[in-house]
């Protein structure tokens, strides 16, 4: 039998390629939403027949991408209970709560109004079916909110307490859980993308169009939208980054350093890594260009605030590591006698640290008697793998920037109706996996960075998983891998054959 801490990595890696896989299809279903939104408003306002028939058509690819989302997004969910148990059990009754009311509330609004825009034109007015298309793209923005609540709680777990009595976190205040600031950064930043990525596919296949030279007045106009939409999500998506990024400085400090393979705490304000090669090893960035002052400002909005590097938070971990040894002391005897107001006191002093000290369960079942040399892995378990968060981070930089010279340009041409330039019109069409390339990076970027907390501070993620054998987690991942793998065959094809088509084969 595999020894049980390759449980974790392949949980790990079944919901990250679950997760990976599900988010190519919903950024591009929130883009799609609010753009058939601004072409319905079009036609309702100008009556012209061929805005109708834009969104019809580009109403059918949403449809075919909407439909593999679903079915993507509710077997990721099971794995909660499958391969998350623990967790589950840990943070049910924070984490619980958004997901039941995004399956509840914002779910069968989406769902309902999807099936009422694809079957309500001959039966409703247009400004009835005008109103159905603006509550899709409610819907599936409202849709979006609850994941991301959710998950910022993760990163940021506000309006709750540790309840020793249950050893579960327990929901205080719904109100700070969903107005967290980490969770709205994150959904705005999120949406931002989506807009980016929906924008970006319909300025690729409207440039597939013309470089065929069909449907010339169609792909004209779906051309045009789509470059000025991108551009200003494109432009949205780095301020709201920048916010992010702020609000990641605040709460997970590592997180940032990795991301900067800061080693050591430099003089504010820090300079900001342009390149280099992190080397873990030797605690190292080599080749390293760097500006100076700039990460320094964006990070902290200030000229005299340090950043640690990693060297010193490996130091701090180590200090909270031990903080959390006496909060674990003082909650074996809370277990014994939960009416021990002394104990109560002595733990409430400690209880934010209480995680550091379940970092050393990888290491001994004895947390109180740790060696030196235990305290010092569990505190290094708190630096994630440097290298791949170093380019993975340029990697979703360069790609965000990339789209916005692209949109820049094909806005500056289409708004001048110069739509005969091969070069524009090759670039936008090879410019289509751009935005899926910056949000999976972000993803990757996001969560392996909260490595190793599955809840930050509170759960390590090692200990989050279910008493299942390395074989049960195994089996499922190889019924995933084909179970997604026949999803992306039948999602490609669809596409494939409905962009061949065109509006024309189409409405044929």
């Amino acid at each position: 039998m595999l020894p049980a801490i390759d449980v974790v990595n392949l949980s790990r890696l079944q919901f990250a390629m679950t997760a990976l896989y599900h988010f190519l299809f919903v950024p591009l279903t929130l883009g799609l939403s609010v753009m058939l939104a601004i072409m319905e408003t079009v036609y309702v306002i100008t009556g012209r027949e061929i805005w109708k028939q834009m969104v019809k058509y580009w109403g059918v690819l949403f449809g075919i991408n909407f439909a593999m989302g679903v079915a993507t997004g509710i077997t990721m969910e099971f794995q909660f209970g499958t391969n998350w148990a623990y967790y589950s059990q840990y943070v049910g009754d924070i984490f619980g709560a958004p997901l039941a009311i995004e399956g509840m509330m914002a779910f069968f609004l989406e769902a309902t109004f999807v099936g009422l825009f694809f079957f309500g034109w001959d039966r409703l007015s247009k400004t009835k079916h005008w109103m159905v298309t603006c509550l899709v793209a409610l819907g599936t923005n409202f849709s979006a909110m609850w994941i991301l609540v959710a998950n910022g709680w993760m990163n940021h777990p506000v309006g709750s307490y540790f309840d020793f009595n249950t050893m579960r976190m327990e929901l205080s205040n719904f109100y700070d859980v969903f107005f967290n600031p980490v969770a709205q950064a994150k959904f705005v930043h999120t949406l931002s993308a989506g807009y980016v990525t929906g924008a970006m596919f319909v300025l690729s296949i409207s440039a597939y169009y013309l470089l065929r030279n069909r449907n010339l007045q169609f792909a004209k106009r779906s051309f045009l939208v789509a470059a000025a939409f991108g551009l200003v999500a494109a432009f949205s998506v780095v301020v709201l980054g920048d916010e992010s990024g702020y609000l990641v400085n605040e709460h997970q400090h590592m997180k940032i350093a990795v991301m900067e393979g800061m080693w050591k705490t430099e003089k504010a304000p820090a300079s900001l890594t342009l390149f280099g090669i992190p080397d873990q090893k030797d605690h190292v960035t080599r080749y390293a260009v760097k500006v100076p002052y700039l990460l320094g400002l964006i990070a902290t909005r200030s000229a005299d605030t340090p950043l640690p590097g990693i060297l010193d938070l490996v130091e701090r971990a180590k200090g909270k590591i031990k903080n959390g040894q006496k909060a674990y002391a003082e909650l074996q005897i809370l277990q014994k006698n939960p009416k021990d107001a002394e104990a109560k006191t002595r733990f409430s002093k400690f209880e934010d640290e209480l995680g550091y000290a379940f970092l050393l369960k990888r290491y001994t079942d004895d947390v109180m008697n740790a060696t030196p040399e235990q305290i010092n892995k569990a505190a290094w378990d708190t630096v994630p793998k440097v290298l791949p968060m170093f380019f993975a981070f340029r990697g979703m930089v360069a790609s965000g920037f990339l789209m916005i010279l692209i949109f820049g340009i094909c806005f500056f041409y289409a708004s001048k109706r110069c739509f005969d330039k091969r070069w524009l019109l090759r670039l936008a069409l090879c410019a289509l996996p751009l935005p899926w390339i910056g949000a999976e990076l972000g993803w990757f970027v996001a969560e392996y960075g909260r490595q190793p907390w599955v809840v930050q501070d509170m759960l390590p993620t090692f200990l989050g998983t279910s008493s299942i054998s390395s074989l049960d987690v195994i089996i499922s991942l190889i019924g995933f891998i084909v179970f997604y793998s026949v999803l992306a065959v039948v999602e490609l094809y669809l596409m494939v054959k409905y962009i061949r088509l065109g509006p024309d084969g189409y409405s044929a």
